[in-house]
């Protein structure tokens, strides 16, 4: 059958049925809400920092086609905020459209409204068969593709969070998210806060753009950021501490409300009290659209991450691979096309009983994968994120010489590792 079955259709999700696809396989992506694309609809930011040189590895191994769309659709590029530099800003209202058209045109089976409950194993082998969807249908593959993330269901956000925050994975809507691992029998391991408790919440939530002020829209419009200072007395340093984007914990995001322009107004906070942010110059008449209830809280992150290998092999099970927060502390739609686009290709050589593509360290984004899955294993690497944008991989890119904005000089890098075009070449 040579089927490659992808379990979430968020970035990660998204970037593994592609490469899997482009290697020639048969693949269906199931996704239990009617949109895809998940957190990237309220994100938007590529190409910060060494989100930058990730984008171009991915562009010279033959995974360019996720990115070409951010870029076609980006609102802004070359943008500067505190602590991130070049950045891109595309259009969150645009781009799940986009993305759904490139894989029909791909030929993937994509099934929304499709939640995954239950798995099916082979008899007395760790191999998955199947899977069971909740509305009574089972989904049969070959090899299978983990991306259901970390957020979610509503429990969660309340034992670890300020309660469902009506964010954009609507699982009051849709149903909770199911770890298909644990399912499996493998246990999922918790990423913890600087206080010891778990999860961390989402570092930003979206603001109608049209319910700020004029001269805000305008410098919104024109220049893709605004930065706008508080009072004293709004001002809480305590929150940078929650936020699960460690690379944006600078004391500028606690000073200010910084805004970025992905079509709606991004507000870099995890949250920010509607009656509190009324009371600032220009968001007299704010309004939160994600999530709804942005004024006490935002979902909570980093509760169902699975050991896994460098190849994005999940340990324990013979056929499944797995991509974005379900396989790490990662943070950033840039880290979940990386990761996925890996387990989507590995997922096509399992088919083809091929050795699996392990990226070397000596790239960035293979780098990234080995580093976040030792550090995982060790106390400390559970109150870490891994990011390509801050914080301290992107400390860690610098001092090995990995980080650079020269396309060129990326290419010389893939290709010194034989790696150019590798994720284009069909297999099957």
């Amino acid at each position: 059958m040579n089927k490659i079955v992808v379990i979430g259709g968020g970035w990660s999700g998204i970037a593994a049925a592609v490469a899997g696809r482009n290697a020639g396989a048969q693949v269906t992506l199931l996704e239990k809400t009617d949109m895809l694309l998940g957190l990237g609809n309220v994100g938007g930011i590529m190409r910060n920092n060494g989100r930058y040189t990730a984008a171009e590895e991915n562009i010279a191994m033959g995974a360019g086609e996720l990115f070409g769309l951010t870029d076609r659709l980006s609102r802004h590029v070359n943008v500067d905020f505190p602590g991130h530099a070049h950045a891109s800003l595309y259009d969150v209202i645009k781009m799940e459209p986009a993305v759904r058209r490139l894989l029909k045109e791909k030929g993937i089976e994509v099934l929304t409204i499709a939640r995954a409950v239950d798995v099916i194993l082979e008899e007395g082998k760790k191999a998955l068969k199947g899977l069971k969807l909740a509305d009574g249908r089972t989904v049969e593959g070959d090899v299978f593709v983990e991306c259901t993330g970390s957020t979610g269901p509503m429990g969660n956000c309340l034992a670890y969070g300020n309660g469902c925050s009506m964010c954009v994975l609507r699982c009051p809507a849709f149903g909770p998210r199911v770890s298909l691992t644990q399912k499996a029998g493998i246990n999922d391991i918790m990423g913890r806060r600087a206080d010891g408790s778990f999860g961390a919440f989402s570092g930003s939530g979206k603001l109608a753009k049209e319910s700020l002020s004029e001269e805000i829209q305008k410098q919104l419009n024109e220049t893709g950021v605004a930065i706008i200072e508080l009072p004293s007395a709004l001002v809480a340093p305590e929150k940078l501490n929650l936020k699960v984007c460690q690379q944006y914990a600078l004391e500028e995001f606690a000073d200010n409300i910084i805004l970025l322009d992905t079509g709606h107004a991004k507000i870099m906070t995890p949250f920010f009290p509607l009656e509190k942010l009324r009371r600032v110059p220009g968001f007299e008449d704010a309004r939160y659209i994600d999530p709804y209830a942005g004024g006490k809280g935002n979902s909570i992150r980093y509760l169902s991450v699975t050991e896994r290998d460098n190849t994005m092999h999940v340990c324990g099970l013979e056929n499944m691979m797995c991509g974005g927060e379900k396989s790490g502390l990662f943070v950033g739609h840039t880290e979940a096309i990386s990761t996925g686009t890996l387990a989507g290709h590995n997922a096509a050589r399992w088919l083809k009983g091929m050795r699996p593509l392990t990226l070397p360290a000596q790239t960035a984004i293979g780098d990234l994968i080995a580093y976040a899955n030792e550090s995982l294993h060790r106390e400390d690497g559970l109150y870490t994120r891994y990011t390509f944008a801050g914080a301290d991989f992107f400390k860690r890119m610098k001092e090995r010489g990995l980080y650079t904005v020269d396309s060129a000089e990326v290419q010389r890098r893939i290709k010194k590792y034989d790696l150019n075009g590798i994720y284009a070449e069909k297999l099957i």
